[in-house]
């Protein structure tokens, strides 16, 4: 008991700051995750939910726009992750080096994140508008035109990895650049002295003195392949025949269009999963391999 009592008088003042973050948590983490839990196992109208037990989640995995939407959403995440992290790292290594305007171009690179996704979508509407838009302007230079980007369902998900590429890659690339502005300069210097290229030092040196760096940027990218779903609503919503629809954005669909609580918590319970089990293989099973 003395021991328990000292414990909680040398971190009591540590707890009191946390105190607020946790009050937050619960109401707006913990809370709503244990209700969508519970809703999960209703169905019917909002004024009126029964009891429907497992129900809801047969209908759902059963439901062949949910396994389209799984189906984009995991294209979207192969598309985005490892194009945005591989650019991202290029360019902080490119920019990391002293030379002239680097400041001016860092600022370039980062300035697509500063910008709300909802004003993205609408340049990027533009660009891909038929015929007007930005980018089929410029191949009518070359006598060609490009098909419909967001209204054919072979290129509306393409057109999408692209513009999210371009947003995040800049936000990736200010983490990389932190990370290389903190490795040990007596590693290369002692790869140079062994006549390293510069291909083997980034092989042998680089890169796995990064692998914190990258593992932290991929989660995120991971994350936000999940959440960013807002330029749907302007430039896509969804379509055309679900072609570019994604797990967060059916969600919203079924809750506020549909007013399917209890499947829109099913589909919820399912995201949640989702990000916790990629997020626990991250940290339990790849961060054991990192070299810190």
């Amino acid at each position: 008991m003395k021991k328990l009592n000292l414990f909680f008088k040398e971190n009591i003042f540590a707890y009191t700051l946390l105190l607020p973050s946790f009050i937050f948590l619960t109401l707006f983490t913990f809370y709503p995750t244990l209700k969508s839990l519970q809703l999960s196992f209703y169905s019917g109208p909002m004024t009126r939910l029964e009891f429907s037990g497992l129900d809801q989640y047969k209908e759902v995995f059963t439901d062949e726009i949910f396994a389209k939407v799984m189906v984009n959403n995991l294209l979207f995440m192969i598309g985005t992750v490892p194009t945005s992290i591989f650019l991202a790292m290029y360019l902080a290594i490119w920019l990391n080096k002293r030379m002239k305007g680097s400041a001016l171009l860092r600022t370039s690179f980062f300035y697509p994140t500063v910008i709300p996704l909802i004003a993205v979508a609408n340049i990027w509407l533009f660009i891909y508008t038929p015929q007007y838009g930005l980018l089929d302007k410029f191949l009518q230079m070359f006598g060609t035109s490009g098909p419909n980007w967001l209204g054919d369902p072979g290129f509306v998900m393409v057109a999408m990895i692209i513009m999210i590429i371009w947003k995040d890659a800049g936000f990736f690339m200010i983490f990389y650049l932190a990370g290389l502005q903190n490795l040990p300069r007596d590693v290369y210097e002692a790869a140079v002295m062994e006549g390293a290229s510069p291909w083997q030092m980034f092989r042998h040196v680089t890169f796995p003195l990064l692998m914190p760096t990258t593992l932290f940027v991929m989660i995120v990218a991971i994350t936000n392949s999940f959440k960013n779903v807002d330029h749907l609503y302007i430039m896509t919503k969804g379509g055309p025949d679900n072609a570019s629809n994604l797990l967060l954005y059916h969600i919203y669909e079924v809750a506020f269009t549909n007013w399917d609580l209890g499947k829109a918590a099913v589909l919820t319970v399912i995201l949640i999963v989702v990000m916790l089990s990629i997020t626990a293989f991250n940290y339990l099973y790849l961060d054991r391999k990192i070299h810190y």
